[in-house]
């Protein structure tokens, strides 16, 4: 089966990352899904932006001391603008920023009616857990680098799995085919960051992962077809 395409913080190589112009272009170009950051605006809006501190030219933003409608006059839109703007018939991958974001983000996708297609990625377990007990309705992904888990990683995929996380995220280049197979065992979906050339976009689908990320659009999209088709 095909992985899913994500588009990483929108087609940022054609069009400003995390923007309404990024993400539409890479749902018109084919990408299955798309990825991007959340944090919390001052007014309790969700914002798709990557840092806390945003530059636009010379101006200095910080997100969480600025509404929605100041940061939108910088190209930062809201969860909301996405939805309004591109549907909902994709897979959206997002990193919650911060710890308080998680949850005002769940509700956005849930009043859209698109939680099912939304994988919440984060570093803690901790949240995580505390997400799946609450009943999150979104797909929960562990988002760390391999060196960074303290755990075995038989262990550590068993204690995903009994959790009921859906997804570990890691660069590409922390797995290996067998360790893609021992997360499948457990029913753990496997996701590679940062794929951006030919090769390793073809090393992933060797591997069997079950999600990849690309600034590239056309040539993630081109390469998966290629070899699915």
């Amino acid at each position: 089966m095909a992985p899913i395409t994500f588009a990483h913080r929108g087609a940022r190589i054609e069009e400003r990352e995390n923007t309404v112009a990024a993400f539409t272009y890479a749902l018109e170009r084919g990408a299955k899904g798309l990825e991007s950051d959340a944090w919390l605006a001052a007014d309790g809006e969700v914002v798709l932006v990557h840092d806390a501190v945003s530059w636009r030219g010379l101006r200095r933003v910080r997100v969480d001391r600025s509404t929605a409608a100041e940061l939108a006059q910088f190209e930062i839109p809201r969860l909301a603008d996405l939805y309004d703007n591109c549907g909902t018939d994709f897979e959206l991958s997002i990193d919650a920023k911060s710890r308080d974001v998680a949850r005002p983000l769940i509700e956005v996708a849930r009043r859209y009616g698109a939680a099912d297609r939304l994988w919440l990625c984060h570093p803690s377990v901790g949240l995580l857990r505390e997400l799946r007990d609450e009943g999150a309705p979104c797909r929960l992904v562990h988002s760390r680098r391999r060196q960074a888990l303290s755990a075995p990683l038989e262990r550590h995929a068993s204690d995903l799995a009994t959790i009921g996380i859906d997804a570990m995220n890691m660069h590409h280049t922390d797995w290996s085919k067998g360790l893609v197979a021992l997360f499948h065992r457990f029913d753990v979906a496997a996701f590679g960051w940062d794929v951006q050339e030919v090769r390793y976009l073809r090393a992933a689908l060797t591997m069997q992962l079950d999600g990849v990320y690309s600034d590239h659009v056309d040539r993630m999209v081109a390469t998966v077809a290629e070899w699915t088709g």
